[in-house]
C-alpha cells in the first residue's frame, strides 16, 4: 500500500509529468488560459491515460512473449489514437461546450508526448497491471494539478500590467518556470516519507 501512495504523490508532485519531466507541453501552453477549459483538457487527458495503460499494458506483454518487442511504440501510438477519437465522439455528442472549448487541443491528445511517456515509463520501469493504472492515474492527476494551477496563474498575470515586452509568450514562459520551480519543494518528500523503502 505504501507503495501505492508514493507512486501517487511521485505523478502529483515530485515526478509531475509537465513540471519536471516537461511532456505535454503544447496543452499546458494552450489550453491553461481559462479554468473550465484547463480542468476538462485534464479530465480527457486522465481518462485517456488510464485506458491507455488498462489497453497497452496487456498487449506489451503479448508483444514481448512473442518476441515483438520492437513494434511496442507504434501500437501504443495507435491504441492512443483509437482512444482519444472514441473520447472525442463522446464529447462531441453528450458535452458539446467542452468540446469547442478545447477545439484542436483535444486531437492533439493523441500526439500528447505525456500519453504516450507515462506508458512507456510504466513498461520501462517493470510496473505491474495494477502498478502501471496507479501510475497513470496519478500521471494524469499530476497534468491536470499543473494545467489548473496554471489556469490561475495566467488569469492572474492577466489581470496584471505587464511591461510591453514581456506581453503574451514571455511572460507565460516566465511563469510557466516559477510554477515549475515550486514543485522543486517536493523533490526530497517520497524519500524523507520513507515510502519506497
Amino acid at each position: 500500500m505504501k507503495f501505492y501512495l508514493a507512486l501517487l504523490l511521485m505523478g502529483l508532485l515530485t515526478q509531475n509529468f509537465v513540471l519536471s519531466k516537461f511532456l505535454g507541453i503544447c496543452p499546458f501552453l494552450g489550453v491553461s488560459k481559462k479554468l473550465d477549459t484547463s480542468a476538462g483538457m485534464s479530465a480527457a487527458v486522465v481518462l485517456v491515460m488510464v485506458l491507455a495503460t488498462a489497453v497497452t499494458w496487456p498487449i506489451n506483454v503479448f508483444l514481448e512473449n512473442n518476441d515483438l518487442a520492437y513494434l511496442q511504440t507504434i501500437v501504443f501510438i495507435l491504441v492512443i489514437a483509437a482512444l482519444v477519437q472514441l473520447i472525442e465522439i463522446v464529447m462531441k455528442k453528450y458535452l458539446k461546450p467542452l468540446y469547442k472549448a478545447l477545439g484542436i487541443y483535444l486531437p492533439l491528445i493523441t500526439t500528447n508526448c505525456a500519453v504516450l511517456g507515462v506508458v512507456l515509463l510504466n513498461v520501462d520501469n517493470g510496473y505491474n497491471y495494477m502498478q502501471s493504472l496507479v501510475n497513470s492515474f496519478a500521471a494524469g492527476l499530476g497534468f491536470g494539478l499543473a494545467m489548473i494551477m496554471f489556469a490561475g496563474v495566467r488569469g492572474r498575470i492577466e489581470n496584471n500590467d505587464i511591461p510591453k515586452f514581456l506581453e503574451g509568450l514571455p511572460i507565460t514562459l516566465i511563469a510557466a518556470a516559477l510554477v515549475s520551480l515550486s514543485f522543486l519543494g517536493f523533490a526530497g518528500i517520497i524519500e524523507n516519507m520513507g515510502l519506497l523503502a
